[in-house]
């Protein structure tokens, strides 16, 4: 390889953008290098190899077969009640228990229909559903012909939600089987911008206070607060620890979390397990933020975004550890494929630190959050703050069109299901095996080293090269690559002369000279490649650090 063609200062001015704006330009360069390959004469097989996407190349196919035919018999229904060439009527309660029996008898080559019916049955035994009920639910939800009601989320919808997240986040310990209550929302970015403004909305931050970020963390979390709607004051808790020389750990260390201690932090946001390191909260961190709110920030806030937590065996959120203090945020988009689907959910508990500091607001706070929700409650002020996050989502004018579309609840109701069911449980070990498989041919390429980790769940992989640098040649080799090159130049010549795209890590609050290397998009032998090309890339700086010696 040779140096990019990108010249240092346009490098340092596109490095300013976000990593997935910086991704157009690597993408363009890979476009070009597959258009171009050397030696090919216009007939390229170079293929772009893009491992800066977070989505997912697998697709989870059961739950979708079985809300296919979940339509099938929803649209029976339908058209039981009333008949006109392409009109039909609403579905019926009454009865619909024994059509559905028929329908399954009557339909047994049907994709999707077994196990429909064995998640029926499940749900009807593990949360003792009356099975009309729960039946004309979810073919209505199908149907789509309602608005949804409750507005926050279905009633069997959420209790089979909450079931999942308490089996896959909470490790079958819930802090109470109830708890927490939901809010289904359009994917975890919906999730993520409702949180911000209803906390706002409701006078618990304000434009300067100080909030607290674990990075390094998905990059909204990073520039949403920087945004001039909030203005806040970030306060980084880093992950910088070393196991060894050039290999980090990822890990936060104590004295970094202890400033969570400071009674002025009133928000605290973390991704769990990590993006871009891709590692579930240590057990001695979890164990000091609780002792930290037991003692010194009683108040805090925390926002904890899960999504990844079904790749971690035994995972636990900080939502089932200090419930009174989380808003748990959860999308279905990475484990099941379903990133197209806008599935995600918003968790807090009927007992909890947001509802009380609302409680607490001066009397010219309360007057004006009575006026905002006057036209929804005759006691606003005893309206919780679950329910003004799906008012605050509709400009509280529209609450009583608020809500995740039907149709969507469905699916999201047949994907918990699935993964309580044996094949769930088998589907998720495939996707959890898909991932390491990947990130051992990446490492197994490239010769890098990372810390051997239990917690960690490979999603992602975050990778210093500047560490790696000091590791494999010492700290001269490093400060050479320091002294000589901008940050993100590796990325510029991998996609200039490689066709691979991966993320500049600096970008998510992480070492400037790291890389985000998405384990969830190619083929498994893809990041052999990119591992071969990164080790490449060291040996052409070598190359030319020794020369610079040698002259």
């Amino acid at each position: 390889m040779t140096k990019p063609t990108t010249g240092r200062e346009e490098i340092r001015r596109l490095a300013r953008l976000s990593p997935f704006e910086l991704k157009a330009e690597f993408v363009r360069l890979a476009e070009a290098y597959q258009r171009d390959e050397p030696g090919q004469k216009g007939k390229s097989t170079a293929h772009m190899l893009n491992a800066g996407r977070g989505n997912p190349n697998w697709v989870c196919t059961g739950p979708r077969e079985a809300c296919l035919a979940l339509g099938h018999f929803a649209l029976a229904e339908s058209r039981r009640v009333w008949t006109a060439d392409d009109l039909g009527g609403m579905p019926e309660r009454s009865g619909i228990a024994g059509r559905f029996d028929a329908f399954v008898r009557g339909h047994p080559g049907l994709p999707g229909i077994e196990l429909l019916r064995r998640s029926v049955e499940l749900a009807v035994d593990r949360f003792g559903f009356e099975r009309e009920a729960f039946l004309h639910e979810l073919a209505d939800a199908s149907i789509g012909d309602n608005y949804p009601v409750p507005d926050r989320m279905l009633v069997h919808a959420e209790r089979i939600v909450r079931g999942y997240l308490q089996e896959e986040l909470m490790d079958r310990r819930p802090p109470s089987p109830q708890q927490p209550e939901l809010f289904a929302t359009e994917g975890g970015t919906a999730a993520m911008c409702y949180v911000f403004d209803s906390l706002t909305k409701n006078g618990l931050l304000h434009k300067g206070d100080r909030i607290a970020l674990m990075v390094p963390v998905f990059t909204p979390y990073i520039e949403i607060p920087e945004l001039d709607t909030y203005g806040f004051e970030v306060v980084r808790i880093q992950a910088d620890k070393l196991v060894e020389t050039g290999v980090r750990e990822w890990r936060y260390p104590a004295d970094e979390v202890a400033k969570l201690a400071d009674p002025g932090i009133r928000l605290v946001c973390l991704v769990n397990p990590s993006n871009p390191p891709s590692l579930a909260l240590s057990r001695q961190v979890t164990d000091q933020i609780k002792q930290i709110v037991a003692t010194t920030n009683p108040d805090l806030m925390i926002v904890t975004d899960d999504v990844y937590g079904t790749f971690v065996d035994g995972f636990r959120t900080l939502a089932a550890e200090l419930p009174r203090n989380t808003l748990l945020v959860y999308s279905y988009s990475k484990h099941y494929g379903a990133t197209g689907h806008r599935l995600g959910v918003i968790g807090l508990d009927r007992d909890n630190v947001i509802d009380d500091l609302i409680a607490a607001l001066p009397a010219e706070w309360k007057e004006r959050l009575a006026r905002r929700y006057g036209t929804l409650s005759l006691e606003p002020g005893k309206l919780r703050f679950i329910d003004r996050l799906v008012a605050d989502s509709r400009q509280v004018a529209l609450n009583h069109t608020a809500g995740l579309s039907l149709p969507q609840q469905a699916q999201m109701v047949l994907f918990s299901l699935f993964a309580l069911l044996p094949e769930g449980k088998a589907y998720k070990a495939r996707v959890q095996g898909i991932v390491r498989r990947r990130l051992d041919l990446l490492m197994e390429g490239s010769g890098m080293k990372i810390a051997d980790d239990p917690g960690r769940a490979g999603y992602y992989v975050e990778l210093d090269l500047l560490a790696e640098a000091e590791r494999v040649a010492g700290k001269d080799f490093a400060t050479f690559l320091e002294k000589n090159y901008e940050p993100t130049e590796p990325l510029f010549r991998l996609a200039e002369q490689t066709g691979v795209v991966l993320l500049n890590g600096g970008g998510f609050d992480g070492p400037e000279w790291s890389v985000r290397v998405s384990l969830a998009n190619l083929d498994d032998l893809d990041y052999l490649k990119i591992g071969h090309h990164l080790k490449q890339i060291f040996a052409d700086y070598r190359a030319e650090w020794d020369a610079s010696r040698a002259s």
